[in-house]
């Protein structure tokens, strides 16, 4: 029996409606204030015969009705036509024409340190479209054994392929190419033992991270969408103050982004073309991926991250919906530049919830596409808005969360981590700013109290800003200076957690207070809201313990002149965000005799 239409009675969300391409186009075109995303979120989760009733698009008798009895019509949601999309095309087994003489020329380096990024650069040919002509890969016979690097057209007749080394020795490679003259060119290069870097940055102990030379990695991270869509002055200042601040991770997206505050066009963009004239979704533009290259390699001087967003649904440009041919080609295209970059993480997507047009299968697709083109095996996750993805599935290396409460975010952690078996990254766990939308005007005192939560729970929170400030310079999107109350009070904790003989793991010490640590050497206690004016313990009389209060706000550490034992009271100054590190004397390199760095 074929199936019955829905009959739209009005009362529906709005949202709901918005998630089946046919009733978001009939939506957008009665009401074209949906085209934005913001206003979409804003009014998302009202009737939509309530958001139709209010819109200045049908303000004429009868427009309300139009519009519902255009979509009683409609066929059940996800039965209706999806637009015309590129087809899936087969590359040509011989892509160089007659009469083109020998071999592609070729350089490289010859001496590589370990973390080294390797590049190798092909002097092509340039007939046709490369960028969906040719198949480039570069076998490399390693220490190790083989990887297979993908190559990228860079325009010009330039072919690139690059792979970040990590083992030290002899290292073989042969290219492999429908194109004849890209075929079969070989060459030899060694790795020194010595390193150039710590390194790509990987899971490790299950909850934690690491980079690759073994050095524990603790994120520290911050969220700027757009920064390096704003200009040369815009991004150089936002690079300044990166440097001075306690940041070692940075959220960032390729597409530029269309969203309240972040209304401005960028100089250039990743396809070939224009707003007004339309992009080539088959010929990408290399002056775009070098500049966001350029800022990538200045993170990684810095010492800071890259966790890359490849996709979002702030767009106004058409790059959220390019259907799966595009999408899959720019998946392959971005990590082939990308991927020989140390300092890079994936995000599959920023707030993935909100992409109607993507499925399930969809972004399983693009993971797959993502770890068969990265040989570094970078860590990746995917970000979401309303809903969680399921962390748990194998090719997810850490969860990256965002907030499912107004109030509660960091003291779920613990619960996470048990849930999904990995590192719990909160990425955002809301912003410091002073915006309508409460997703962004929380206190620095509250952001500093989340992360607090969140690191004494096992896991790592996320910082950003949404101050209003001039020319909608939100640090949250565009970079610029910062300007809020919590980044000093962030890189307090920094230090507490680097400082800690370990990564920090929750301890069931007490029912009313979350404390991590390793018993019987380390516990660290965080109040919170709570303003105790004393604590009382009880703990093995075998072991002393040095004592410091450790005023989270006010950026004090006070190491107390008498170590504890056994049973004691430790005097508190009876204010919230405070909290107390307990560290063994035998485990305390000056012996308890000297205070902490400040």
């Amino acid at each position: 029996m074929p199936p019955t239409a829905i009959t739209y009675t009005g009362d529906e969300t709005l949202g709901a409606l918005l998630k089946d391409a046919g009733a978001r186009a009939v939506l957008e075109r009665h009401m074209p204030e949906l085209g934005d995303l913001s206003t979409r979120l804003q009014l998302g989760g009202h009737p939509v015969r309530l958001v139709a009733r209010t819109s200045p698009a049908l303000r004429e008798p009868g427009a309300v009705d139009a519009l519902l009895d255009e979509l009683s019509s409609l066929p059940i949601p996800g039965n209706s036509p999806s637009p015309p999309r590129e087809a899936a095309h087969q590359v040509s087994a011989e892509y160089d024409v007659d009469g083109v003489p020998g071999s592609a020329s070729m350089r490289h380096q010859r001496r590589l340190r370990r973390f080294e990024r390797l590049e190798i650069e092909f002097n092509g040919p340039q007939h046709g479209n490369p960028f969906v002509e040719v198949d480039l890969v570069v076998h490399i016979d390693t220490p190790r054994g083989r990887v297979d690097v993908p190559g990228f057209y860079d325009g010009d007749g330039v072919y690139r392929a690059r792979y970040l080394v990590e083992h030290a020795g002899e290292h073989r490679f042969e290219s492999e190419s429908n194109a004849r003259t890209l075929n079969g060119i070989w060459g030899v290069f060694d790795v020194d033992a010595t390193a150039a870097g710590r390194g790509p940055v990987r899971v490790h102990d299950r909850f934690h991270f690491a980079s690759a030379d073994g050095r524990r990695f603790v994120p520290v991270g911050t969220t700027a969408y757009a920064w390096t869509h704003q200009g040369d002055a815009l991004e150089q200042r936002t690079l300044a103050a990166l440097a001075g601040s306690p940041f070692n991770k940075i959220r960032m997206c390729v597409f530029p982004k269309s969203y309240a505050f972040n209304e401005n066009e960028p100089e250039v963009y990743p396809f070939v073309g224009s707003p007004e004239g339309g992009f080539d979704l088959q010929r990408f533009d290399p002056r775009y991926w070098a500049h966001l290259e350029q800022r990538i390699t200045e993170l990684g001087r810095l010492g800071i991250e890259a966790d890359v967003i490849l996709f979002h649904p702030y767009d106004r440009w058409g790059f959220a919906d390019m259907g799966a041919v595009a999408d899959d080609r720019y998946l392959r295209y971005a990590v082939a530049r990308l991927a020989g970059f140390a300092n890079v993480w994936w995000s599959l997507a920023n707030e993935y919830d909100l992409m109607p047009t993507k499925t399930e299968a969809d972004w399983e697709r693009f993971a797959g596409i993502v770890r068969e083109n990265d040989p570094t095996r970078h860590l990746i996750s995917i970000h979401n808005c309303f809903e969680f993805y399921d962390y748990g599935r194998e090719w997810i290396t850490h969860a990256s969360v965002q907030r499912r409460d107004i109030y509660k975010t960091a003291e779920m952690t613990d619960e996470w981590r048990d849930a999904w078996g990995k590192p719990v990254v909160i990425d955002e766990c809301a912003y410091e700013g002073d915006i309508d939308q409460g997703w962004g005007n929380i206190t620095g005192q509250e952001m500093v109290r989340r992360f607090w939560e969140g690191a004494v729970r096992g896991g790592y929170v996320g910082h950003g800003e949404t101050y209003l400030r001039e020319n909608d310079e939100l640090w949250w999107s565009k970079g610029g200076e910062l300007v809020g109350s919590s980044p000093d009070r962030i890189a307090l904790l920094r230090r507490v957690m680097e400082d800690a003989p370990a990564a920090l793991e929750p301890v069931a010490h007490d029912w009313d207070i979350p404390s991590a640590g390793i018993p019987g050497r380390y516990m660290l206690f965080y109040y919170g809201f709570n303003q105790p004016r004393f604590r009382r313990f009880l703990w093995d009389p075998d072991v002393a313990y040095t004592v410091d209060v450790i005023d989270t706000w006010n950026m004090t550490i006070e190491r107390l002149p008498e170590p504890v034992r056994g049973r004691f009271t430790i005097e508190l100054p009876g204010r919230p965000y405070m909290a107390l590190r307990f560290q063994a004397i035998d485990a305390d390199s000056d012996g308890g005799q000297n205070p902490p760095r400040r």
